[in-house]
């Protein structure tokens, strides 16, 4: 069979006759579809695999081994290789599964991805995400956390008798508890994980040297004095705050994990969002979290909520940086009330009367009155310039910072649960 000839067939408008040709396909699985394979590979994009792509999924699980096969050889670029395997249908589930407990981080992926478009629940897929789990972070593979959420409730009690079965080894048992936590949270745990989960927390907070995200593209923060900082909780309404190491808290608060819908008890969706409280670095406390669940999300009810944080803590700072927007914002509240501010390209930019540290535009010795608008109070432009005049700079924190206390984790609405958050911290 001349695979050029075959090629031309599936390729056809006509109807019988690409049929006729699949059949072939079929009968001869096992030498037509590599050969099939190796005579599309350069072939540059989706819409030129189509018919290929439907005449793999007929085949079916042949078609599957024959695709792995060529992957693992090279004759087949990565990105074909994606295509193919996300067009097999149930019959394949047991090759998604073995794929997805590959060592090759690339196969295991694709595995996944496979299983959740399927919504595969089989004992296959649970041994295949305690084997992900216990081998690498398997946080880093989206589709790996992405089912462990989609049957969270069906794997949990399966994943807890694994996590306890004696007969098991010690790195299946800590890959079902990674699994347990990144599909369900630390509520998916028994107590007694739980309790090895704060007792790992309270060992590692003494020894961490705080390392706080870089500012090189973009981010936001308060700091309030570390004497005074209780007072954030109830400003800002925060509730079920428990220890955490710096790692921790700021991995909780990152993009990806910041937020979850929930029930709440009169039955209505609610979004409730993490904040992290820093412990006391240099004197001050800082506060990461999700920007429009804890101060807003219009500029006016941000700046009421640096002034309530202001009223409560005496003093509030607010930063906030962007550098591919162009936003550079700084805001000091005191007793409740904003008494100097800087917001680039408002107008106006600057508020209330310099600080003693500012440089002042008008004492620039280039400045000339008659050409340059320059109001008399504009002064320091840049936040993180700002930050390390008024508290402190995130960017210097490190081995040389003096550090008291612990940080906190607290959650944006009351009667919610720290172990509903799924997906696993790096502590």
């Amino acid at each position: 069979m001349k695979i050029e000839s075959l090629i031309e067939d599936l390729e056809h408008g006509d109807a019988s006759r690409t049929a006729a040709a699949e059949a072939r396909v079929v009968e001869q699985a096992d030498t037509v579809v590599p050969a099939l394979l190796r005579a599309a590979a350069g072939r540059k994009s989706t819409r030129d695999l189509q018919p290929l792509m439907g005449v793999l999924k007929r085949v079916g699980p042949p078609a599957f081994d024959a695709v792995v096969a060529a992957w693992r050889r090279e004759e087949i670029p990565d990105w074909q290789a994606g295509r193919y395997l996300g067009v097999f249908d149930e019959r394949s589930a047991d090759r998604y599964a073995a794929a997805a407990a590959d060592p090759d981080r690339r196969m295991s992926h694709k595995g996944f991805s496979g299983l959740v478009r399927l919504r595969v629940d089989s004992d296959a897929g649970l041994r295949a995400l305690a084997e992900a789990f216990s081998r690498w972070d398997a946080s880093y593979n989206y589709d790996a956390a992405r089912y462990a959420r989609l049957l969270a409730d069906s794997f949990g009690p399966r994943l807890r008798g694994l996590r306890r079965d004696p007969a098991e080894s010690p790195r299946t048992r800590r890959g079902a508890m990674a699994a347990l936590v990144a599909g369900g949270g630390t509520d998916a745990l028994d107590r007694r994980d739980q309790e090895v989960i704060e007792r790992l927390i309270r060992v590692k907070i003494p020894h961490e040297i705080p390392r706080l995200p870089s500012l090189s593209l973009s981010g936001w923060w308060l700091a309030v004095p570390g004497a005074s900082y209780e007072g954030v909780f109830e400003a800002l309404g925060l509730h079920e705050r428990r220890p955490i190491t710096v790692s921790g808290g700021l991995h909780a608060v990152d993009g990806g994990s910041d937020r979850v819908r929930l029930t709440g008890p009169d039955g209505t969706d609610r979004t409730v969002g993490r904040a992290f409280v820093t412990p006391e670095l240099d004197g001050w406390r800082l506060v990461y979290g999700s920007l429009d669940l804890l101060l807003g999300d219009p500029w006016d009810d941000m700046i009421e909520a640096v002034e309530r944080v202001s009223a409560h803590c005496g003093q509030a700072q607010f930063f906030f940086l962007d550098e591919h927007g162009g936003s550079n914002i700084w805001v000091v509240a005191q007793e409740g009330m904003v008494i100097r501010r800087y917001t680039a390209e408002d107008d106006p930019e600057w508020e209330g009367d310099p600080l003693p540290w500012e440089t002042l535009a008008i004492d620039d010795p280039d400045l000339d009155p008659e050409f340059d608008d320059c109001p008399p109070n504009a002064g320091t432009s840049s936040a993180q310039s700002a930050c390390g005049q008024l508290s402190l700079d995130p960017a210097e924190v490190g081995p040389d910072t003096r550090v008291r206390g612990h940080g906190w984790l607290a959650l944006t609405e009351p009667d919610a649960r720290h172990g509903e958050f799924p997906g696993i911290l790096r502590l």
